[in-house]
């Protein structure tokens, strides 16, 4: 089989980059032939001898609209050209004006253009990046509309994503979950020392991670929650440069019990220091933190807005309804907090649960489809 995958990033250190370099691997195991159309590619794949990468270069233009817009004419061009010579095209919603044989779905723009034109917005003198992020997602939901509809397949990364994805028309039947995987080797349970983070010791300690500039991750809800939640500490992994939420934890008071931790690369090992992961994100197709923090072993507080809340079962974590409901947010971190015995006993459940996803299952599932439709 002859498989074409267009994306931005065929690499490890990346949501959608991982899951298509898992499925290219999985792909060149069975023996097939693999077209990548993407501006980066992780060297062992690059050098592959049944590979073939067509680099679509698009660093150095500003905004990633822009840059998305020129990704996708270099792609469509090249795929006018050469679809004879490819089996079946492999992309990533509306990362292409060419149609896809299988559309991978991990984030559904008009779904979170819905639900956010819904909700109050907090004053912010950021005038022009609010534009700009609604411009972006408009666009993006009106361009993967048509991008769903053209494929023969559009596969969900969750059932949140699959429902999502019927609400704009796409037909049951042409819809399959697979949901992503996790590394089973680099999150695993284990124990590091907190003073390399200059996190304290010896006190109950949340991990808050993600995008803490924009307000769909809600971390401004866990610092409330968290005003009820006296002996609890939170680090935050999260670019804190252009975040409103320094300036709301201090405002709140929580100076002694916030830690921004910036960008982290070294999840993994910040894992392992934590007690339990809080992650009530206001819409999240997926959300690789929290099966990366079962595989971790740790209990997890979601929303049923992630996706990834349908494997987070009452052994293993808590599911409060609304993400924005305080109340409830704050007395499901009461209860992780001051019960060590049930994060021993849920962090367990956790990690049973996440060993059934792992990288090499997920991607297995894509290939096997792949051969399905070649058929």
């Amino acid at each position: 089989m002859r498989l074409c995958i267009v994306t931005h990033n065929v690499i490890k250190g990346d949501g959608q980059g991982r899951v298509n370099y898992e499925v290219a691997l999985e792909a060149i195991r069975r023996g097939h032939h693999v077209t990548l159309l993407a501006s980066q590619v992780a060297s062992e794949l690059e050098q592959h001898p049944q590979v073939n990468w067509v680099a679509i270069p698009v660093k150095g233009w500003p905004t990633e609209l822009l840059r998305n817009f020129i990704f996708a004419v270099f792609s469509t061009n090249w795929l006018h050209q050469h679809r004879h010579e490819i089996d079946v095209v492999k992309i990533n919603g509306a990362i292409t004006h060419a149609p896809g044989d299988v559309n991978a779905a991990h984030f559904v723009h008009s779904s979170w253009l819905k639900f956010s034109s819904g909700k109050a917005k907090p004053k912010s003198r950021r005038v022009f990046y609010n534009f700009y992020q609604w411009l972006y997602t408009a666009l993006n939901a009106r361009w993967e509309k048509r991008a769903f509809h053209q494929a023969r397949v559009v596969v969900a990364v969750s059932k949140k994503v699959a429902q999502d994805l019927q609400t704009i028309g796409v037909l049951p039947k042409n819809i399959r979950v697979i949901v992503n995987g996790v590394d089973l080797q680099e999150f695993a349970p284990g124990n590091m020392n907190r003073l390399q983070w200059n996190l304290p010791a010896e006190v109950p300690l949340a991990l808050f991670a993600g995008d803490i500039r924009i307000s769909r991750k809600n971390l401004d809800t866990v610092l409330k929650a968290l005003v009820q939640v006296p002996d609890l500490h939170l680090a935050i992994a999260g670019i804190t440069e252009g975040s409103p939420y320094l300036q709301l934890a201090a405002s709140l008071g929580l100076q002694e019990r916030v830690h921004f931790l910036g960008l982290r690369r070294d999840i993994p090992d910040l894992m392992k220091a934590v007690d339990f992961l809080v992650f009530p994100s206001r819409y999240e197709p997926f959300g690789l933190v929290v099966i990366e923090a079962m595989a971790s072993g740790l209990p997890v507080i979601t929303a049923s807005s992630t996706g990834a809340a349908d494997l987070v079962k009452p052994e293993s974590g808590i599911v409060v309804a609304d993400s924005d409901d305080v109340e409830s947010l704050a007395q499901a971190m009461l209860t992780l907090s001051s019960d060590r015995h049930l994060r021993q006993t849920m962090g367990e459940a956790a990690r049973a649960i996440a060993t059934q996803h792992s990288w090499t299952s997920m991607a297995q599932c894509y290939v096997d489809l792949f051969e399905e439709l070649k058929q």
